[in-house]
């Protein structure tokens, strides 16, 4: 059965003994080798064939070349045979931390693979760059890396189900470096002080501002994960050196909690594992369908399936409104309440469309569908029909889509929400969506060979096709993979596609 954990500001006098803090909890849970269960271990494959798949789509960006070339300028550290890059070749290899950064980059580049939304937001796919770059490193092998993972989902999504950390505008990966740490301690065997010690050292060391989710969104959105992933590494190496940290991290009247979050009257109920508990966190997060922020995934069926039945709500000159009434977060994060002008500027970055729900509900209608490349373009951004409809769109908080946002019901939390179209003949157009077509309760949900046709779909234009096929048989024996399949465990780019020397230089 589930534990939930009552935490709280401690005063330094009040002496909070280790076994009493939460950090100590969460490493009791990696220390617990329960088996990991079938379904768990089939989604673990489903996920790590969706981060190669946005990887794969990701490989040539500006970013990505980037954070490759960075790694790359650092050659393999002692104690391990290295880890590998996605789109290089297998033979080349750098340090785990740096491969933790480059991976992690390419994986959240394109805001594409999977989520969990609920107190906090998260991207748990993104425990599974650092956690797959220290086995490679310490030829560690399948059965030991479904572990690490399942480890690393189920810390990252039980802190989210208990501790905001957006209301306080510190950002989502504040959770990631301590699960990442906790899987990775999972991964190598380690004793329950080495992992207290390192998800103290990992969260220390993550906290930071949502200014880079605000405003004029920059390239630091996809590195931000990655820079948690790779100080959950170091945190580990310096735990296991006998290295201690900041302590209690959460609780302490100058720790996480008291400064950073609800403040020294705080109070939170964090669910875990009890011993012999199974791992299944990773059975409550979704994938996602298109490459754009999570809450706009329903809005995106809902758009396509609006603009496909009737064509005439693609003409700007017919709509006098539209209004999406939908939650807090959606309102206030990716809509209108975030009043950010540049959500409707159509020379706005990237990273800055795809957190702007007016924008993509416009292309959504009008196209009949997303893509990840191409309705991003400054050209489709800027095309005038498209302004002319997107500077119509507004969103709405509506306090039942709100309660359903934040239900612990699976079954009615929803992300969704109801459009409502004025046209300009005077009449009206309504319609909802509560989940997005991929998720598990939606039209579609997401199964395998849905993971292996987004892969299929993003790597062929950069893959060859034995690759491919290499890629996708090696991934589905997870379980059973060697330490030296384990190492195989990437992609490798197309001949000449991938041209780190023309990377930008650095210091390094």
């Amino acid at each position: 059965m589930t534990v939930t954990h009552h935490v709280r500001v401690h005063a330094s006098s009040e002496n909070l003994v280790r076994e009493d803090q939460l950090a100590w909890k969460i490493a009791e849970v990696a220390v617990d080798q329960v088996e990991v269960e079938q379904p768990v271990v089939d989604m673990i494959i489903n996920r790590i064939i969706d981060n190669a798949s946005v990887a794969a789509a990701s490989l040539t960006r500006a970013p990505i070349v980037a954070a490759r070339a960075q790694a790359f300028s650092h050659p393999v550290s002692t104690g391990g045979a290295g880890a590998n890059l996605f789109g290089t070749p297998l033979d080349r290899r750098t340090s785990p931390e740096w491969a933790a950064w480059a991976n992690g980059v390419a994986v959240r580049e394109l805001d594409y693979h999977d989520t969990f939304l609920a107190a906090e937001y998260s991207h748990p796919g993104d425990n599974i760059p650092p956690i797959l770059a220290v086995a490679q490193h310490t030829g560690k092998d399948g059965s030991a890396l479904v572990r690490g993972i399942a480890t690393g989902y189920e810390i990252q999504m039980d802190l989210v189900r208990a501790i905001c950390l957006h209301k306080h505008k510190i950002d989502h990966v504040a959770h990631l470096g301590p699960s990442a740490a906790a899987g990775i301690g999972t991964l190598l065997g380690l004793d329950v002080d080495t992992i207290y010690q390192a998800v103290g050292q990992a969260l220390h060391t993550t906290t930071a501002t949502r200014q880079s989710r605000k405003g004029e969104i920059s390239t630091w959105k996809a590195h931000a994960p990655a820079f948690a992933g790779k100080m959950a590494v170091e945190a580990v190496d310096r735990a296991m050196r006998g290295q201690t940290s900041p302590a209690p991290i959460y609780e302490g009247e100058d720790g996480v909690i008291a400064w950073m979050l609800d403040g020294k009257d705080a109070a939170y109920e964090v669910p875990l594992p009890a011993a012999g508990e199974p791992k299944r966190a990773i059975l409550d997060s979704y994938t996602k369908e298109h490459s754009a922020e999570y809450q706009a995934q329903a809005w995106i069926d809902l758009a396509r399936k609006l603009g496909t039945a009737n064509p005439a709500l693609r003409d700007p000159a017919n709509i006098a409104s539209i209004v999406l009434h939908t939650s807090h977060h959606t309102h206030y994060v990716i809509g209108s309440g975030a009043n950010d002008p540049q959500k409707y500027d159509p020379t706005a970055s990237r990273e800055t469309l795809d957190h702007s729900i007016p924008y993509i509900f416009a292309v959504a209608l009008q196209d009949g569908g997303w893509h990840h490349v191409d309705s991003y373009t400054p050209e489709r951004a800027g095309r005038a029909d498209t302004v002319a409809l997107w500077h119509k769109i507004t969103t709405a908080e509506d306090a039942e889509w709100t309660r359903r946002y934040h239900s612990e019901d699976p079954d009615e939390k929803a992300f969704g929400g109801r459009v409502e179209v004025r046209l300009t003949d005077g009449s009206t157009v309504v319609d909802e969506i509560a989940v997005a077509d991929a998720h598990p309760l939606g039209a579609r949900p997401f199964a395998r060979e849905n993971y292996i046709a987004k892969f299929r779909l993003l790597a062929e234009p950069v893959l060859e096709a034995a690759e491919i096929e290499r890629f996708l048989e090696l991934v589905q024996r997870l379980p059973e993979l060697t330490a030296a399949e384990v190492a195989e465990l990437s992609i490798v780019a197309k001949p000449g596609l991938l041209d780190d020397a023309a990377a930008p230089a650095g210091l390094f």
